[in-house]
């Protein structure tokens, strides 16, 4: 029996109930996760994705319930501590991902190292040597490396230490770390986050080829697609899991919605009309039979309304105040060094009406640089940009806390958005932060206290007022919920006007950008194409 099989090796969940003082999360969750499926954990911001993995991780205790997972599984995490291993080399780092084995490692290099070396402490290093190749110790350095060059981590940076990488290059370590040696169960939450294309398409690449048990959390639809075998989706304080990748789950959703809603809208249909009928002949002597035949039908008929979900869309469109014309911009030659480093060289391009234009490189400093440099945020060291006079730009970077700097005169959200906007009547304001799920007394919020998926939010209502003709977006889906993204994805594709912009959401750049510019200090491609296009074109030939 297939079950039978599986059962000593999957992870399940009984009873499981967790709330935080009045706020529930989960309420009698019953889950089974079985081995050789990837499982994409998906929810409403604060649904409790990452909580829930916690409770799998045993770093969280669930008020209720038990999480069931055999003794001898060993379970990986994602570290979301960037500073915890610091201290120690890079591939030392990865290897820890394997507790035991580093721990074997680490008593050998002891006992080896005793000027006193007795006979016990060969018998014991004889039994570690046995364990060390069991858990395939020698070639445990060669696998760690090769994971982060997969990575893009390249060899020198190996033995360095971790604190001397910057903030991406560390993501890929502890990355790296969470895979490495083959766990039972992988708990992963966010993994592409600051991953550039190529290490997301190896990772990809990996979990595809990974024949255990994986739990992923992520805001990548592509991603999601390409990897999970089914969906476990937080909705209504319950988990449910749908065999099939996030489209299918999105597509089936959607659909089962709108069937409920079909017959919920026929049953208070029905329920109008009996309720009529009741009131009409209640008091009518000859027809109180069947007056109260219909109260008995009403009371049978099942008029509850769709529970609601946890799920908002926001409304992201963008529409311009005037066209703009051919002439849009014209970048000569620019170059720019940040901290002594350069990071652009003799960039030089033109932007055409109708553009929509992701920028790819490794460089996210570089990136930034060039986007701050068009916005006016900044200059260039050398060289020139020029646009053209009917263009009116808007800018979303990277960086917006500057925009939410508490304040005397902005207290609330209505005061931050009024700023931005010709029409200063609160009903308008208010209108327009609903259309961005901050209803009722949401608007009354300080910018300042904001989480960074309700700053894109804001930012995204300032650009929308701004009836801007061009848009520079550095990286607008970040901190966004699935929901969020899509509504961002389909504004950017509806938009008449022209972009630029950044992003490692691949089903973003793939459904909005008709050309790429990759940069890698200077200008390395520029080609009118999509996302797909372009990979197939630069992806290495084998």
């Amino acid at each position: 029996m297939l079950f039978g099989m599986f059962s000593g090796q999957m992870i399940s969940t009984s009873n499981l109930s967790l709330r935080y003082g009045s706020k529930k999360l989960f309420e009698d969750v019953n889950v089974k996760f079985t081995p050789g499926n990837c499982y994409g954990l998906i929810g409403a911001n604060g649904a409790g994705k990452s909580t829930f993995l916690k409770i799998l991780a045993k770093e969280i205790e669930p008020n209720t319930g038990e999480v069931h997972i055999a003794s001898d599984l060993r379970i990986s995490v994602l570290k979301q501590n960037h500073f915890a291993y610091d201290s120690y080399e890079v591939l030392k780092a990865v290897l820890m991902g394997n507790q035991r084995l580093y721990a074997i490692i680490e008593e050998k290099d002891r006992l080896y190292a005793k000027p006193d070396f007795a006979e016990q402490d060969g018998e014991r290093a004889s039994a570690l040597e046995t364990e060390f190749a069991e858990l395939n110790g020698w070639e445990a350095e060669a696998e760690a490396g090769a994971m982060l060059a997969g990575l893009g981590l390249p060899t020198h940076l190996h033995s360095k230490f971790v604190k001397e990488l910057d903030a991406g290059e560390k993501v890929k370590v502890l990355l790296a770390q969470a895979l490495f040696g083959r766990p039972e169960v992988l708990l992963l939450d966010e993994p592409t986050n600051h991953l550039d294309i190529y290490a997301i398409q190896w990772l990809e690449e990996f979990l595809l080829d990974f024949p255990n048990t994986v739990i992923v959390v992520s805001h990548d639809r592509h991603f999601l697609n390409k990897v999970c075998s089914h969906v476990a989706d937080i909705d209504y304080g319950k988990i449910k899991v749908y065999t099939g990748n996030y489209d299918f789950w999105r597509q089936s959703s959607e659909l089962n919605q709108r069937l409920l809603a079909d017959q919920n809208r026929k049953n208070s249909d029905k329920a109008e009309e009996l309720k009529a009928f009741i009131r009409r002949f209640s008091a009518n002597a000859s027809k109180s039979r069947q007056a109260s035949s219909r109260q008995k039908q009403l009371e049978k008929l099942d008029v509850t309304e769709l529970p609601a979900s946890s799920r908002r869309y926001p409304f992201v469109g963008f529409t311009p105040k005037r066209e703009a014309g051919n002439d849009i911009l014209t970048v000569d030659r620019v170059s720019k060094s940040i901290a002594g480093e350069q990071v652009l060289k003799n960039i030089s391009f033109t932007l055409k009406k109708g553009d929509k234009v992701v920028l790819l490189g490794k460089s996210e400093i570089a990136k930034t640089a060039l986007l701050d440099i068009l916005a006016g945020e900044t200059a260039p060291d050398s060289g020139s940009v020029t646009w053209g006079i009917t263009v009116s730009k808007t800018y979303f970077p990277a960086d917006n806390s500057k925009h939410f700097q508490a304040s005397e005169e902005v207290k609330t959200l209505v005061d931050w958005l009024r700023q931005y906007s010709e029409e200063k009547d609160e009903s308008f304001i208010r209108g327009f932060l609903g259309k961005m799920l901050f209803s009722r007394d949401e608007g009354l919020k300080n910018p300042s206290v904001l989480s960074g998926g309700e700053k894109v939010r804001c930012m995204l209502a300032k650009m929308m007022l701004s009836g801007a003709n061009v848009l520079l977006l550095d990286g607008p889906t970040n901190h966004l919920d699935l929901e969020s993204i899509s509504a961002v994805n389909d504004g950017i594709a509806r938009f008449s006007g022209t972009v630029l912009f950044t992003s490692h959401d691949h089903e973003f750049v793939q459904t909005t950008a008709n050309r790429i510019l990759e940069i890698d200090v200077t200008l390395k491609e520029d080609r009118e194409m999509t996302y797909d296009e372009y990979i197939a074109m630069t992806k290495p030939q084998h």
